[in-house]
């Protein structure tokens, strides 16, 4: 009989990402963003029809898909490299090549915030003139001109919301992950959506219903939940929680009159529907345990676009929620959702008796070849949830087993323990990682000589600052774009970023001792391990410095360590090329280190 090898890295890599979709209001349409071609474009298939084709050929990751509600043109976001400039693009409503329209200095930043109605009007952020805090603007299409209607102050303010008349716009200010206040706006008076902005909470989500917005707060509560802010009494009040179950998404259906929540719960998602006029809540089955995007249509129609841990990224349409079918057919090549392994969802106790949550990936017996990676996600203010990745996939059928702790700072585990990780990066998240670490060794998860770390972003942070200061426990180490010295990074952020860096992580100069403590380069005399740092030289949040001057120090002190710069990539990899080349040299790294 004919016998098969197993299934390559490119095999795993092949899985191709969908990170954005727009559906026409007429359905006749679906726009999506995907890397099927290597790169990311635009693709499209037009209902009920479900093969894509090239839709708008541009190369570059998209941060959004807007199609004229007359179906005569469409915009999209597109940045360079992964730099996330992201600037506006029109595409003619048949596809083709995007052409600049509100576009300026490659290092300025445009980005949709609402498309009127008629399709006439263009409401917009923009850091060119006020990089840190941005401003608003309205570009007229009928006559092309272009106007500022509200300047940024104090923090990052972004336009979320507009009136159907176009005379109230609802503001967003950031001053941190957890602390983003809301205000609506009706001509020169402005009011604010909950009670006390001074009050750290978060609001998002507006959406305007007739004289009300109804958003999402957790104001004075460890969930997020819906509120209402009433136009005519400029009265707030609370619509609708659900217990331990934090609300993120609120879409409405305009022709039903009811919500769609989206909630976080723990590590997977779960959907609901609020019929506004009866108060009913229904929770509705989903195809996917983590779900990234939801749009309703006038029909009523809901398109989602969610994975799960063996289900790349897919998009799928239901008439009214009750049962949903596959628009796109995205896999894993020449493997079934049978070959790939589900976590099990397991907790542990940390070095202060608080229970952390965590997704263990056990490597199918017939693959296990002993080792385990142990995986800091990202962020840090997110989480390790069950969805797909085609590196944990890939890894755990070469025989590694992942384990990917939820530590304190996480999102999905209540308003209190995300805020833990704030002005402490580098004592509380670690020593959860730490107690992880001796909970696996503990129920037998993996032997003390067979441990590897990997992280990336936040996680290649926390992986270069444990391996640092706990490099006992490690075989070797890959960081991937982290952050290795508080003091260049909180310096090095996008403009936008830095109101915000304060309450996020501190000041270095009052806070000098504490960024002493928490970064990694004062750790350098620990680091004695095989290492491999990747890096993408465009990266606008942890920039290519940050990896440099650890490689050189650790260089210069002879230790082993490899680099990998790619310098068509930012904060990730958008090209499939690169995607494939940086694991390949992770497996071969991890390989050549498990003597």
């Amino acid at each position: 009989m004919i016998t098969f090898s197993k299934p390559t890295v490119e095999q795993f890599f092949r899985t191709y990402v969908i990170t954005n979709f727009s559906v026409s209001n007429d359905e006749k349409k679906l726009i999506f963003s995907a890397n099927l071609n290597g790169k990311m474009n635009l693709w499209a298939m037009d209902l009920p029809d479900t093969y894509p084709y090239l839709f708008a050929h541009h190369d570059e990751s998209n941060s959004f898909i807007k199609i004229d509600p007359e179906n005569r043109y469409v915009l999209a976001g597109f940045d360079k490299d992964g730099d996330e400039n992201h600037q506006i693009y029109a595409i003619a409503n048949e596809g083709g090549l995007p052409q600049p329209l509100i576009t300026g200095d490659p290092s300025e930043k445009f980005f949709l915030s609402h498309l009127s109605e008629d399709g006439q009007r263009i409401y917009y952020m923009t850091s060119e003139g006020n990089p840190s805090f941005l401003n608003t603007r309205v570009r007229n299409l009928e006559d092309n001109s272009d106007e500022i209607i509200h300047v940024g102050e104090v923090s990052p303010t972004n336009l979320t919301a507009v009136s159907d008349d176009e005379k109230k716009f609802v503001y967003l200010r950031s001053f941190a992950n957890t602390y983003v206040t809301g205000f609506v706006k009706v001509g020169n008076e402005t009011y604010s959506l909950t009670p006390d902005p001074n009050k750290v909470h978060v609001t998002f989500e507006p959406v305007f219903v007739d004289e009300t917005i109804y958003f999402v707060t957790d104001y004075d509560s460890e969930y997020s939940y819906v509120a209402k802010f009433d136009l005519n009494t400029k009265e707030f009040s609370q619509v609708l929680s659900i217990d331990n179950e934090s609300i993120n998404s609120l879409e409405w259906d305009k022709t039903n009159k009811l919500f769609y929540l989206l909630t976080e719960n723990g590590v997977q998602d779960n959907l609901y529907k609020y019929n506004l006029s009866s108060e009913k809540l229904e929770k509705l089955s989903t195809p996917v345990d983590v779900i990234e995007k939801v749009q309703v249509v006038k029909s009523g129609s809901v398109y989602i676009l969610g994975r799960s841990a063996t289900i790349p990224h897919n998009i799928f349409q239901s008439a009214d929620g009750s049962g949903w079918e596959q628009l796109t057919n995205n896999r894993v090549l020449g493997l079934s959702t049978e070959d790939m392994v589900e976590p099990d969802v397991v907790s542990y106790k940390s070095f202060d008796g608080m229970e952390i949550e965590a997704l263990l990936f056990k490597a199918k017996p017939e693959n296990d070849n002993g080792h385990t990676i142990f995986w800091p996600h990202g962020g840090p203010q997110a989480s390790e949830r069950k969805f797909f990745r085609s590196m944990f996939q890939c890894f755990l059928n070469r025989g590694y087993t992942i384990f990917a702790p939820n530590f304190r700072g996480s999102t999905g585990y209540g308003s209190s323990f995300v805020k833990l990780v704030e002005q402490d990066w580098g004592e509380g998240p670690r020593l959860d990682c730490v107690a992880a670490i001796e909970w696996l060794f503990e129920n037998n998860i993996t032997d003390r000589e067979k441990l590897f770390l990997v992280g990336g972003s936040y996680g290649g942070y926390m992986a270069l600052l444990l391996h640092g200061r706990h490099a006992e426990y490690f075989k070797a180490v890959v960081d991937i774009f982290g952050p290795s010295d508080l003091f260049t990074f909180v310096n090095s952020v996008p403009a936008h970023w830095k109101p915000i860096m304060d309450r996020w992580l501190g000041d270095p100069e009052r806070d000098k001792e504490r960024f002493i403590k928490d970064s990694p380069v004062t750790y350098l005399d620990g680091m004695v391990k095989p290492m491999l740092v990747i890096q993408g030289a465009k990266d606008p949040r942890v920039v290519k410095e940050e990896s440099d001057q650890i490689v050189e120090k650790l260089t210069a002190e002879g230790r082993e360590v490899e680099y990998l710069l790619l310098e068509d990539e930012g904060h990730g990899f958008s090209k499939k090329e690169n995607e494939i080349r940086v694991y390949s040299r992770m497996l071969e790294f991890l390989e050549k280190h498990q003597g």
